[in-house]
């Protein structure tokens, strides 16, 4: 719980402090976007197939909603905040596996024992989320460039 506690504040922290680039209006999306696509993953995941869970497996837990709104959804916009638009496609890739390897190295952290870790795997592995992680952000990026998208045509 305390590495829980040490990363909201932190990344909660970071993120209002450095976000010049996005929107209220683009934070609120990403935001809710972020909590309603990983709760729907977990479900599945967590809870049908038994592949990770946070704190204690088997039981739907208050502070499992932690992680889940207050952890990943500044990490996403930490991450589209700095993403290099303009840039090339190769500092793009660069900058998306800088990413993937800070989430997982995150990640890792998160499966210390208590209290600083709080994340546990079944037949999860490290190996999946570095599949997966990528996969995740540019679907955050397609999202965000989608609500940039209506915005534009909305006169945001």
């Amino acid at each position: 719980m305390i590495g829980l506690i040490i990363a909201i504040i932190l990344f909660n922290s970071v993120a209002f402090l450095t976000i010049k680039r996005l929107t209220t209006n683009q934070i609120v999306h990403i935001w809710t976007f972020t909590i309603s696509f990983q709760s729907l993953v977990d479900l599945y995941l967590d809870f049908q197939y038994k592949g990770y869970w946070y704190f204690t497996a088997n039981h739907i837990e208050w502070f499992a909603f932690l992680p889940l709104t207050m952890v990943i959804p500044p990490v996403n916009t930490m991450f589209l905040n700095w993403y290099p638009f303009h840039s090339s496609l190769v500092k793009r890739f660069i900058y998306t596996f800088l990413w993937v390897l800070f989430i997982l190295f995150y990640e890792s952290l998160t499966l210390l024992p208590e209290p600083w870790g709080y994340f546990h795997y079944g037949w999860w592995k490290l190996g999946y989320s570095a599949i997966c992680d990528p996969i995740l952000l540019i679907l955050v990026l397609i999202y965000y460039k989608w609500i940039r998208k209506i915005e534009k045509s909305a006169n945001l």
